[in-house]
């Protein structure tokens, strides 16, 4: 099964993970002019590849996030296999969101960028998201992880927080329609429920019945 998650499972999700970018490079290289059969970017092909880009790090935070109730559902340990190597896409993504915004989309202007920030502070909340997945990507080798011992996994609990700002950011940008962050928001919040039960909700459960417990203890004593 290891070897099936490391030389099966693993490159397919890679190359799954790359579609989304190969499709905004496609379609930027017919735009320039090139013959490329299948990939149109529309009207408008900055604010497609700007949104797709931004889109597909949401979506691969919602399924890296996903992966540990699953594991815990199934019992499949191997799924955690693949965890890091979603959480790096989420980077990545999210990054590239950031470069055609910065380099493309305000053509490098300081005072554009400064001003688009002062009048929408929905891009503050993206900016600061991808600020916390910075350290996240760079400690998630297996060296950082021994280095930082339990440091590593405060650190990483950030992985909790921002959902909440990627959300806000996707939710404020929009004019009308919130339909869609709505989901992602209800989504996050399932994710977000489903490992809070688990720590706290059997402690709970269980301590009813230490209660329970003590008197009998006691009168057999």
């Amino acid at each position: 099964m290891q070897r099936r998650y490391r030389y099966y499972y693993k490159p397919l999700i890679f190359i799954a993970c790359l579609v989304p970018a190969l499709g905004c490079l496609g379609g930027i290289l017919a735009s320039s002019g090139l013959r490329v059969p299948g990939f149109n970017l529309g009207v408008d092909p900055v604010r497609f590849v700007l949104d797709n880009l931004g889109k597909t790090a949401l979506n691969l935070l919602l399924i890296t996030l996903l992966i540990t109730p699953l594991r815990q559902l199934t019992g499949n340990a191997n799924l955690t296999r693949v965890r890091r190597m979603l959480g790096l896409f989420v980077f990545t993504y999210a990054l590239l969101h950031f470069i055609v915004y910065v380099g493309v989309f305000q053509a490098l202007s300081a005072h554009a960028i400064i001003e688009d920030i002062v009048k929408r502070p929905f891009i503050t909340m993206g900016f600061t998201a991808l600020l916390m997945l910075l350290p996240l990507a760079i400690t998630s080798t297996n060296k950082m992880m021994r280095r930082l011992g339990r440091r590593w996994q405060t650190l990483h609990r950030l992985i909790y927080v921002i959902p909440m700002l990627v959300t806000l950011h996707f939710w404020k940008m929009l004019k009308s329609g919130y339909r869609e962050p709505l989901l992602y928001a209800s989504m996050f919040a399932l994710l977000l429920g489903w490992r809070l039960w688990r720590r706290y909700g059997r402690t709970l459960q269980a301590a009813p019945t230490s209660r329970c417990a003590l008197p009998r203890v006691q009168e057999k004593a």
